[in-house]
C-alpha cells in the first residue's frame, strides 16, 4: 500500500546517488501518482523535519494524508537535486521549505532552477533553533531543559569559558547543538512550547502555504 514513508524513501535513494537510481525514479514518479503528493517541503535535517511535525500536530493536521511530504535533505547543498526532481520541473510539485540565513543563496539558486516560486521558502535569522529561543525566551527554554533532565548538562556548559562573552539565546542555541540527537529531540520540545502568538515567522509563514 503506497504511503508518504515510501515515497520519502524513495526520492532520498534518488537524490542520495543510490546504486538504481532509474528504479528509484519509477518508484517515486508511481507513488507520486497514487497517494498523490501535491507539496514537497525541503529541510536541511531532521532536526527541522521534527519541528515542522510537531507544530503540524499540535494544530491537528496531518501533513502526508493532506499529500505534504516533508524531507530532510542533509544539508542545503542538496536542495538543488531535490527541487529539480521534486517541482514544477520535475514531478510537478510545489516546493516550500526553511533554510538558515547563511544558506539562503542554495534555495535561491535551487528554486530558479526547478522553476519554484521564490516566495515559497522562509529564511531563519540564524537557524531553526535559535528562531525557536527567541520566540520562547531563555527563562521558559531552561525551564524545558531542566524537565527533560538537563539541567546539569546545561549548567556545566555553561561555566565553559568560551561561553562567557556570549548572550543567553546564543548559548543555548550553541547548547542544542553539543550532543547528538539533542537538536532532534528539541525541536519537538521547544516547538510543542509554542503558543499561537508566539509562532517564529519562518515557521508560520510555511504553514500558512500548506
Amino acid at each position: 500500500m503506497a504511503d508518504m514513508t515510501s515515497f520519502r524513501e524513495a526520492v532520498t535513494a534518488w537524490a542520495t546517488l543510490a546504486p538504481d537510481r532509474d528504479l528509484a525514479r519509477e518508484v517515486a514518479e508511481e507513488l507520486a501518482g497514487e497517494l498523490p503528493v501535491r507539496t514537497a517541503v525541503l529541510l536541511e535535517g531532521p532536526s527541522d523535519v521534527n519541528a515542522v511535525n510537531a507544530l503540524a500536530a499540535s494544530h491537528g493536521r496531518d501533513l502526508a494524508t493532506e499529500g505534504v511530504c516533508v524531507l530532510a535533505m542533509g544539508g542545503a547543498m542538496s536542495v538543488g537535486r531535490y527541487a529539480r526532481f521534486l517541482g514544477p520541473s520535475g514531478l510537478g510539485l510545489r516546493l516550500t521549505g526553511l533554510c538558515d540565513e547563511k544558506e539562503r543563496e542554495y534555495y535561491a539558486r535551487g528554486w530558479a532552477g526547478a522553476d519554484g516560486d521564490p516566495q515559497d521558502f522562509f529564511v531563519c535569522e540564524a537557524d531553526l533553533e535559535d528562531e525557536l529561543v527567541r520566540a520562547l525566551g531563555p527563562d521558559l527554554v531552561k525551564e524545558l531543559i531542566r524537565e527533560e533532565g538537563e539541567l546539569r548538562p546545561l549548567e556545566t556548559f555553561l561555566r565553559q569559558p568560551a561561553q562567557r562573552d556570549r548572550t543567553a539565546q546564543q548559548q543555548l542555541r550553541r547548547f542544542f547543538g553539543t550532543k547528538k540527537g539533542r537538536k532532534i529531540h528539541y525541536g519537538r520540545v521547544l516547538v510543542e512550547a509554542l503558543t499561537p502568538d508566539r509562532v517564529p515567522a519562518p515557521l508560520s509563514g510555511l504553514f500558512a502555504i500548506l
